[in-house]
């Protein structure tokens, strides 16, 4: 068997189904011999997930990081150029949170959905029917990192970024708040809390506790302390904007 085969048929889950199984399919099939593409433990990559219809299942680490992988190409390729900066930022996201061995592979894969023609619309379908909306909102947040890489967000990938969250039933109001967490101008830190600058400041304690709980680490526990952490980053965020507005307003 292939030195992917464990990432293959081990880790993956629902991603192995519909139209992210059909990229990765064909991305391993370019990193591997046809002996090593058994997947005895799992569906063929491209076939539909049991059941007929897209249900919403339990996400593995291995169904995010392989939609993590293919969106990684839709958002790199939005502005028509791939950019070093872009694959930097990718790897050192992946060795940070998964470690050198998994880092390369996912690299590697990424190289080759990258030769691809990713129909992201399908792919972000597959994802709003199958993946946790917490979830969801910690990939979308990944992506503003992809697009933040080389220090300017091209009008293009926040275009398609936010293309993405609308076909993964992100509401405008949560993609704009994560959005504008990647700026320190004041209006961001009231768009990161989904509030007004006009709101009072009983509406600013209110929306604080309110976001405190939907992007709360632990909603994505199962998927272990790799992705707590980055749900942690997010969470600080939302502390750090709370925290700007208290000390304009002299909140006690």
């Amino acid at each position: 068997m292939g030195r992917y085969t464990k990432f293959i048929g081990g880790a993956l889950g629902w991603a192995l189904g519909g139209p992210i199984g059909g990229i990765l399919g064909y991305a391993f099939a370019s990193m591997m011999s046809d002996d090593s593409l058994s997947m005895e433990s799992g569906p063929q990559p491209g076939a539909r997930p049991r059941g007929g219809g897209p249900r919403q299942r339990q996400t593995s680490a291995g169904d995010f990081a392989a939609s993590m992988i293919v969106l990684s190409a839709a958002v790199m390729k939005a502005d028509g150029r791939i950019l070093k900066s872009e694959l930097d930022y990718v790897k050192r996201f992946f060795v940070s949170n998964f470690g050198d061995a998994q880092a390369d592979r996912y690299i590697l894969t990424l190289r080759e959905v990258l030769k691809q023609d990713v129909d992201a619309r399908a792919v972000c379908r597959q994802i709003q029917g199958m993946m946790e909306h917490s979830k969801r909102l910690l990939l979308l947040q990944y992506m503003y990192g992809i697009a933040q890489a080389d220090g300017n967000v091209d009008p293009s990938e926040v275009e398609v970024i936010r293309q993405i969250a609308n076909w993964m039933g992100i509401s405008a109001k949560d993609s704009k708040s994560i959005e504008a967490s990647f700026y320190t101008d004041v209006a961001s830190h009231y768009a990161v809390l989904e509030i007004p600058e006009t709101a009072t400041d009983s509406e600013v304690k209110k929306a604080f506790r309110r976001m405190a709980v939907k992007f709360h680490p632990d909603k994505v526990r199962d998927m272990g302390a790799d992705y707590q952490k980055q749900a942690r980053v997010r969470f600080d965020r939302i502390t750090d904007a709370y925290e700007a507005i208290k000390k304009q307003r002299g909140i006690k």
